[in-house]
Formats: structure tokens, C-alpha cells, sequence
């Protein structure tokens, strides 16, 4: 009888680590940050059909990049778990912690136990009362969860892009402003993108219930200039 072929548990940890993160790199970079009134959610994304940006509940949104049916199976997920939460108790009790800590479960499970790992990063993003209260939380492969201030970057070419938005992002920018320096971070500087290319999302302070709204081509052209 022959005896089973052996891999280190490191060895074999690494292998599917190096998997799932070759799969996300494929996929195009998204990045979030913080404006003047709210967070904004923009993604090299020439779809108009599968959106990588979405909202989960009132104040919540979601965004995912790498696989695009893997997390688009999380979104389903994470909007059944905030509405069963906000229907057995109240809708101010979702928030993004929780979400994202059942996320950070269901993707680490699938990485240590699944036959393969979930090829997807994902933000939960909430917006609050004011800045200092709004979340970003940038969840890995591997169900690692990182607690992001000012902006957030997830997939593609992640690095680079970091790189060039902390050389450029300033505190208190506007929407337009927080529009140009993220395109300008996405593209580099050998590619330009147009407003067909994006997907652009905002989590708005604006006193209604909803924060959520998605932004048509036609603002991003205007905001463009």
C-alpha cells in the first residue's frame, strides 16, 4: 500500500493563499474614501448589468472584487442577515461590525476547510452621524478583517494604487475632488479612464433613512468636467 503524499501544513496553507490571491488580482481595483458628506465608492467597472457595489441595508453599502458570482453569493447573504435582524429587533441595531464579523467567519471556514478558498476581498462600508463615525471594514480572503480610515483599497493592482492615493488625498475633499484623485489612482499613469468605465456609489449623509445612491454616468461626466 503507498503512503498518501505529505505537504506541510505551512506549505499547504501558502499554496491556497497564493491561489486565492491571483484570483483577486485578476479582477480590477476599487477603491473607498471619505468626503465631505459621506463615503464614495468608485470601481474601474464597464458593466452596466453585474455591479460590484451594492447596498445592504439603510445605512450599509458592499462592494466586492476578485470572483464575481463568490461574492455576489455574500451580498445575498449579508442582505438576508440584516434584514432578519432588523425585522426580530430594529433597524438601528444592523450595523457593520456584526456584518462583517459574519463574513470574516464564512470566509475564513471556506479557507481552511473548503476545497478551495473564495477567490474575493469585500468592503462593508456604513456611513454615521459625522466622519469620525463612519466604518470602513476591508475583509481578505482568508477572513482577516482590517479597520480602514480615509480611504480603502481592495484588488488588481491594490499597492499601487494605496501608493498613489495616500500621495494625493487630503482631508475634507469634495465629491469631485475625491472622483478625480481615485480615477487618476486607478488608472496610472500610462491609462486614462471615462465615466463608461466606472461604477461610482455614495453612502450620503443626507437625513433620510437611506444613505445609498448610486451615481449615473451622466453626474460623473459633469463632475468630470
Amino acid at each position: 500500500m503507498s503512503m498518501p503524499f505529505y505537504v506541510p501544513p505551512e506549505q499547504f496553507m501558502k499554496d491556497r493563499a497564493d491561489y486565492a490571491r491571483k484570483g483577486i488580482a485578476r479582477g480590477r481595483t476599487l477603491v473607498a474614501l471619505q468626503y465631505q458628506n459621506g463615503i464614495a465608492i468608485i470601481s474601474e467597472n464597464p458593466s452596466t448589468t453585474l455591479h460590484k457595489i451594492s447596498e445592504i441595508y439603510d445605512r450599509i453599502a458592499f462592494a466586492g472584487v476578485g470572483k464575481y458570482n463568490e461574492f455576489d453569493q455574500l451580498r445575498v447573504a449579508g442582505v438576508r442577515a440584516a434584514d432578519l435582524k432588523g425585522y426580530q429587533f430594529s433597524r438601528q441595531d444592523v450595523d457593520a461590525r456584526s456584518l462583517t464579523n459574519q463574513y470574516a467567519q464564512i470566509l475564513s471556514q471556506m479557507f481552511n476547510e473548503a476545497p478551495k478558498p473564495m477567490e474575493v476581498e469585500l468592503l462593508v462600508a456604513e456611513i454615521g452621524s459625522d466622519k469620525a463615525s463612519d466604518r470602513l471594514f476591508h475583509v481578505l480572503f482568508d477572513g482577516t478583517v482590517l479597520d480602514e480610515h480615509n480611504f480603502c483599497v481592495l484588488g488588481g493592482d491594490s499597492d499601487s494604487v494605496a501608493t498613489r492615493l495616500k500621495a494625493t488625498f487630503e482631508g475634507e475633499m469634495t465629491m469631485q475632488n475625491v472622483l478625480k484623485i481615485s480615477i487618476a489612482a486607478l488608472a496610472g499613469a500610462e491609462r486614462k479612464l471615462t465615466h463608461d468605465q466606472l461604477e461610482v456609489a455614495v453612502l450620503e449623509r443626507n437625513g433620510r433613512r437611506r444613505c445609498f445612491r448610486r451615481v449615473e454616468d451622466s453626474e460623473i461626466q459633469t463632475l468630470l468636467g
